[in-house]
């Protein structure tokens, strides 16, 4: 099995968003976007410590008014994450939140009018260190564009969005990243790929409105997974008409899937069968829940017999193999003399869980220590 992930990533240059870079040898960063009103400061200050919470590297929020950027001010002052103001048009917006505090702009150039506000926002952005991220969407091309080519197409969007890096190069401005997104997998995956060898700034990626839960995390999947595997991403938004957080936690099952970021516990549990000694899917969905907080990169595997189950939880941090009436526990690999009641395996397993997680972080503490007393 790869231990690793056996994936080159494209080179790109590296930008910083707050205190989180994006780019480079950096991690794949997984952000999402609040949905409340951000002029109600607390409910949008709340839900980006809930997104926070479960692991959210960067959080954009809608400033779409003055109003809302007077809001953006105070919600500023009460986050630790990186915040991205999503703005349109309005370049006044843009300098009063970079006067309050933004770590990235997610802003057109070519949509916000003449040369001189053009200039003004990214002379605003060189001075205070802020990034831009140039945002282009299939459903929302320049109306030339749209004429050109009569429907969105790759050679449309990715036209678009060059349109947008010119006027930052002819600036002198680099520090930006690119998006361009559409609902369409295919029409999403060939835009990226020809941004890609196109320009090296980092790459925002996304399937735009993918749709809801379910069917938007399999589109966002099969469409960032087809960009990641080739090397392509640098951060990532999953874009579901669903919970925010639910996007978060999309974003890093796929990042683990394909071994790009290992954050929390990596389940591996059979679809059941009738060979299957416990109810297999009421003890996963139940475990999962429970051990959502954990961290610590983990894999456990749940299988339901002995077929298949001996030979995951050898390469599993935590294994559990079905027998009837007590079940085979293995840890790092090695079948214990232990067994688990199949009537309570729930609680078992999350105990074992939570310990195998705090001795690995013990571990990883200890080899972090530094011996001051040997330093000059």
């Amino acid at each position: 099995m790869f231990k690793e992930s056996p994936i080159i990533r494209r080179k790109s240059r590296q930008i910083m968003v707050g205190n989180v870079p994006v780019g480079g040898d950096a991690p794949i960063t997984v952000q999402s976007m609040t949905n409340t009103s951000t002029t109600d400061v607390a409910a949008t200050v709340a839900q980006i410590k809930a997104l926070e919470g479960v692991g959210a590297d960067i959080v954009r929020v809608s400033v779409p008014t003055m109003d809302a950027a007077e809001a953006f001010r105070e919600i500023k002052k009460q986050v630790n994450v990186p915040l991205v103001a999503d703005i349109h048009f309005d370049y006044r917006i843009a300098l009063k939140v970079a006067e309050y505090g933004v770590d990235c702009l997610r802003i057109n150039p070519g949509n916000i009018g003449n040369e001189n506000r053009i200039r003004s926002v990214v002379e605003c952005a060189r001075d205070n260190n802020i990034p831009i991220r140039i945002g282009v969407n299939g459903g929302s091309l320049e109306k030339d564009i749209q004429e050109k080519y009569t429907e969105p197409t790759p050679e449309a969007l990715f036209e678009s969005a060059m349109r947008h890096v010119d006027i930052l190069d002819r600036l002198n401005f680099d520090q930006f990243k690119v998006s361009v997104k559409a609902s369409d997998v295919f029409l999403a995956v060939e835009s990226y790929k020809l941004l890609a060898k196109q320009i090296d700034n980092p790459l925002h990626l996304g399937i735009t409105e993918a749709g809801g839960l379910r069917s938007g995390s399999v589109k966002s999947s099969v469409g960032l997974g087809l960009l990641l595997s080739q090397g392509i991403g640098d951060t990532l938004r999953i874009s579901l008409a669903a919970d925010p957080i639910e996007e978060i936690k999309v974003g890093f099952d796929i990042l683990k899937s394909l071994k790009l970021r290992s954050r929390g516990i990596n389940l591996i549990a059979c679809p059941s069968c009738s060979r299957q000694e416990f109810d297999v899917v009421a003890t996963v969905n139940a475990l999962e829940q429970r051990i959502e907080d954990i961290m610590t990169p983990m894999d456990v595997s749940i299988i339901g017999c002995i077929v298949n189950g001996p030979g995951e939880a050898m390469v599993s941090d935590l294994g559990l193999t079905g027998s009837s009436k007590k079940s085979g526990y293995y840890l790092d690999g090695i079948r214990q003399k232990e067994r688990f009641d199949n009537t309570d395996l729930v609680d078992q397993l999350e105990q074992r869980i939570r310990a195998k997680a705090h001795a690995m972080n013990e571990r990883l503490d200890e080899n972090n220590k530094i011996d001051f007393k040997s330093v000059d």
